[in-house]
């Protein structure tokens, strides 16, 4: 992997992209397919923040947490990617149970506390770095809260999201964090995973507000579910995002 710092990742649309559901479930959650020029790309939602996507450079897994089974019907991991230490984000004893030959990528934090058994074929990402795997691109994002009572749970600096380039294809992954001008400023993004939820990122209307003002060409709503009343309706952002963005609703808590 060759790693370059880049203040801003921007990758054009190349073609038409077509969203065909498919009848083949995955661990019982249903998933949608992507049809682009750069090839089908499935996206599998797993539970809260955790999401596999299938596309042809292969299979990516994005903040796996919970149980070896509930990955047992994926596909096995060729990359995966961790956005920041909670425990709903990063999981050391599911990864060892999952990772195999995967490439690893974390953000610096994560990075420090991997068990030895991890370090192989992982690497590190900070806040706007970029990193080449298999002709994917892969920025780290900015991550962060910036209410007051929030920014102890997302101090900025630590957590990434990610910006993926795939072919002319992009797909933005917020991680934790709220509707920050990092991810206000994001153009060219087809495919988007918008996190909501308090006391610990934004509600549904900051979270809305902002993918109106980034436009991604389609958007999911998820790490919805929050504490002491802080859980976010999806329902609600799709209403208040309006026709700015197209909201695709993954099984995240079934």
């Amino acid at each position: 992997m060759h790693s370059t710092r880049r203040l801003f990742l921007q990758t054009a649309a190349a073609g038409s992209v077509t969203l065909l559901p498919i009848a083949a479930r995955a661990a019982g959650h249903a998933s949608d397919v992507f049809t682009t020029d750069a090839g089908d790309i499935a996206v599998h939602p797993v539970a809260h923040a955790s999401v596999v996507l299938d596309p042809p450079a292969g299979t990516i897994y994005i903040d796996p947490v919970g149980d070896a089974a509930q990955y047992a019907d994926f596909p096995a991991p060729d990359l995966i990617l961790v956005t920041h230490e909670h425990g709903d984000h990063y999981n050391a004893d599911l990864l060892a149970a999952i990772k195999g030959a995967a490439t690893l990528i974390t953000n610096p934090a994560v990075a420090a506390m991997l068990p030895e058994g991890l370090q192989a074929n992982s690497g590190q990402l900070a806040n706007g770095e970029s990193v080449t795997w298999n002709d994917v691109t892969i920025y780290a994002i900015p991550a962060y809260t910036l209410t007051e009572e929030r920014k102890n749970f997302h101090p900025m600096g630590r957590d990434n999201g990610y910006v993926l380039g795939l072919a002319g294809f992009t797909i933005y992954v917020s991680g934790d964090t709220e509707d920050i001008p990092d991810m206000r400023a994001l153009t060219g993004i087809d495919l988007a995973f918008v996190c909501m939820n308090l006391p610990f990122t934004m509600p549904a209307s900051a979270a809305a507000d902002a993918v109106r003002e980034f436009a991604p060409t389609y958007v999911y709503p998820y790490h919805y579910r929050g504490r002491d009343d802080g859980t976010q309706d999806p329902q609600e952002f799709a209403t208040l995002v309006g026709d700015a963005s197209e909201v695709k609703f993954g099984n995240w808590y079934g």
